[in-house]
């Protein structure tokens, strides 16, 4: 399998504008998500996808590719699409890598990569949720997996209610939960297949882009990691984040 992973990048933001191009280190965000990604084995090629000439410039002087998308784009997946589009060769599947995240490891994107076999529609990666805090916490996709290792549903609250528990301390007690981390893979004739697929009632509902696919009868392969996510939404997380990271 060929497989292209791609890194969209936008420069505005409603909490954090121009975050791609914020100094981490020595190095701006979209460079140490690049070289981060670069790392994965299993990825022909990287590239990131913007809407920006800044971005753009940026990241081919320090020797990455990039290539330039519409700014009217509403998700990184359809950036993802037009990203593909304007590629030369020939591509299986896409893996799309969150661009606000400086210090993602590659071992994660081999291991969703892992599982790319042709027949595999779709493709992202899921948590054991170890934490209360995270359990109930709206703003943490969880995911609901069934027998074959597919996503069954995304939601922002607790999945699945465990209704016969006392409290809530009983939950991570008597139930394996998931949450999702946001790196997709997707076959490349199913990505263009659902750029093109309105926006669903369920999307709507919990304001999550891959129930799309699910309500469509796209199927999603889950992928259990180790690894956690540390996306950079505002100026709060990066400095988090940073502290966690460098010395």
């Amino acid at each position: 399998m060929r497989i292209l992973g791609i890194i969209p990048a936008r420069y505005a933001s409603t909490r954090f504008p121009a975050k791609a191009l914020v100094d981490i280190g020595g190095k701006s965000m979209i460079q140490r998500v690049y070289e981060q990604s670069s790392k994965a084995t299993e990825l022909d090629q990287v590239i990131v996808a913007t809407d920006d000439e800044r971005i753009l410039n940026h990241v081919r002087e320090f020797g990455g590719q990039a290539v330039m998308t519409s700014p009217d784009h509403q998700s990184g997946t359809d950036r993802c699409y037009e990203a593909l589009a304007k590629t030369e060769l020939h591509y299986d599947y896409v893996i799309n890598i969150q661009g606000d995240e400086p210090f993602i490891s590659p071992e994660p994107i081999d291991h969703l990569a892992s599982v790319l076999n042709g027949e595999t529609e779709l493709a992202t990666l899921v948590k054991i949720i170890d934490n209360d805090e995270i359990l109930f916490n709206v703003n943490v996709p969880k995911a609901v997996l069934n027998k074959r290792g597919e996503v069954m549903y995304f939601s922002r609250q607790t999945i699945p209610y465990l209704r016969n528990a006392q409290s809530q301390d009983e939950f991570l007690k008597s139930h394996v939960f998931y949450k999702h981390i946001g790196i997709y893979a997707y076959r490349t004739d199913v990505l263009a297949e659902i750029t093109k697929l309105p926006v669903s009632s369920l999307e709507k509902a919990e304001a999550l882009e891959q129930l799309r696919w699910l309500e469509n009868g796209y199927a999603i392969r889950a992928v259990i990691t180790s690894d956690d996510s540390h996306g950079v939404d505002t100026p709060d997380d990066l400095d988090r984040v940073t502290r966690k990271f460098l010395p």
